[in-house]
């Protein structure tokens, strides 16, 4: 279900019962088996990994830049 319709590993793992970590691992282990033998990606789902990967990056340096401020106002009220 992962791999084949590209369902979220935590909408899955609820689904059939089974711990978001374990099947994470079952996921990573079968793609690593069977890496081979993955069909090449098209040219809509290129562009939309390109544009995940860019989301990624944004959410990743707005969450460093916030969490400074943070760290700086919990260091002060001690």
């Amino acid at each position: 279900m992962v791999v084949v319709e590209s369902r979220p590993i935590a909408e899955v793992a609820r689904e059939i019962q089974v711990n978001e970590g374990t099947l994470g691992t079952w996921v990573s282990r079968y793609r690593q088996e069977h890496a081979g033998e993955e069909p090449p990606l098209n040219i809509s789902e290129r562009a939309r990994l390109r544009e995940l990967e860019r989301e990624n990056r944004e959410l990743r340096m707005k969450t460093e830049f916030l969490g400074k401020p943070a760290a700086f106002f919990a260091q002060e009220h001690r």
